[in-house]
């Protein structure tokens, strides 16, 4: 028994000893350590500059001073603080006809998910500009669809002009298009509030909406009247949330699916040149992101909620801006990869798809209609 203890524990005792063998030895085993300052490796914080030719292409790089390869540098790629735009008040806001040749009858196989018979459809700025286009894109796709604007008297003449336009394309249709104008100022809860419940009234239920409701303007960040700021995000942002919201809440009380549309803008990705909008970009940013979190917080019940980011689009309203300011038209276009840019119809397919049964299994998607632009 004392042969087998003494073997087992030799190995141990071999180690302990060598360690206290090593720990024991005369400094003089040890090398000499070296003085701390020769030790160290200069450095040094300034950038080495070799001989070069300032005409090479050596001067457009960070070694080049500001400005030193020719007064191009960052020249499409900055903001132009002399740029100002301010948004019309609403009686100087220009108005918008709908579009001709769009809504008739046609013959032309497509898939009958795209179809928006029986529902109804409310649009948020809807009386004018890209919001008037995508209601009569829902109106030509078979739904009723209500108004919500502001201005009511422009709504109700928009809603009046979508159901001419309708009979004029579809002759002898018995069953034309209801389509109401509505009152709303979106950054109210109130009158949010007030509004749906007069929709409902009149339509009975709620099956899509589209938040087009939105304004830009063009001022540099440290000019920018914060009142202004404030009236920006409230249509922009509170209005989308909203509306988004209490469609959402009716849809849930019916137990019955539905389609959101928020529109955002290229803008929420991307920071326009030359023209400075910092609190506009964000703002659709936001929208973009709101869109995205409520496609998860509402997908168990069945609310698809999505976002079309226009690029640039001549709408009435733009055309009165690049009339006054001729040269954003050219370094607009030349930004864009398609060279042109976008008209209002061509949201129609868009809202049209993303409202209708075609895409049941999307949401909380991000459709960007912008001729490429945020793609470079």
């Amino acid at each position: 028994m004392q042969l087998f203890l003494a073997s087992m524990f030799k190995p141990q005792l071999l180690r302990q000893l060598a360690c206290a063998t090593r720990a024991q030895a005369p400094r003089s085993s040890f090398q000499a350590s070296r003085p701390v300052v020769a030790s160290l490796r200069q450095f040094s914080n300034s950038p080495c500059r070799f001989e070069r030719d300032p005409s090479k292409v050596d001067a457009a790089t960070t070694s080049g001073e500001p400005g030193e390869s020719g007064d191009h540098e960052g020249q499409y790629a900055r903001t132009d603080d002399s740029v100002r735009v301010e948004y019309p008040e609403e009686d100087d806001l220009p108005p918008s006809q709908p579009i001709q040749g769009r809504g008739g009858v046609h013959f032309k196989r497509t898939l009958a998910s795209f179809s928006l018979e029986g529902r109804v459809g409310v649009v948020t700025g809807g009386a004018r500009g890209l919001g008037l286009v995508m209601a009569q894109a829902l109106v030509s796709s078979g739904a009723n669809v209500a108004i919500v604007d502001m201005n009511r008297e422009e709504a109700q003449r928009s809603a009046q002009g979508l159901i001419e336009v309708y009979k004029e394309e579809n002759p002898g249709t018995q069953n034309a298009p209801k389509v109401t104008a509505h009152y709303c100022d979106v950054s109210s809860p109130t009158s949010v509030n007030q509004s749906l419940a007069d929709i409902l009234k009149e339509h009975g239920k709620v099956d899509n909406l589209v938040t087009s409701a939105g304004f830009t303007e063009n001022y540099s960040a440290v000019t920018y009247p914060y009142d202004r700021m404030q009236k920006l995000w409230g249509v922009n942002v509170d209005g989308t949330y909203l509306y988004a919201v209490a469609v959402a809440k009716h849809l849930m009380e019916r137990n019955a699916p539905g389609s959101i549309v928020m529109i955002g803008s290229m803008s929420g990705a991307i920071v326009n040149v030359p023209q400075p909008q910092a609190p506009y970009n964000a703002a659709k940013a936001a929208v973009r992101h709101l869109a995205s979190s409520l496609a998860v917080e509402w997908a168990h019940a069945g609310i698809r909620v999505n976002c079309i980011s226009p690029g640039y689009m001549l709408t009435a309203l733009t055309k009165k801006i690049l009339d006054d300011n001729p040269e954003l038209q050219r370094q607009w276009t030349s930004l864009i990869p398609v060279g042109k840019m976008g008209r209002p119809e061509d949201l129609m397919g868009a809202v049209t798809f993303l409202s209708s049964d075609a895409s049941l299994y999307v949401t909380g998607a991000d459709l960007r209609v912008d001729g490429a632009y945020t793609c470079t």
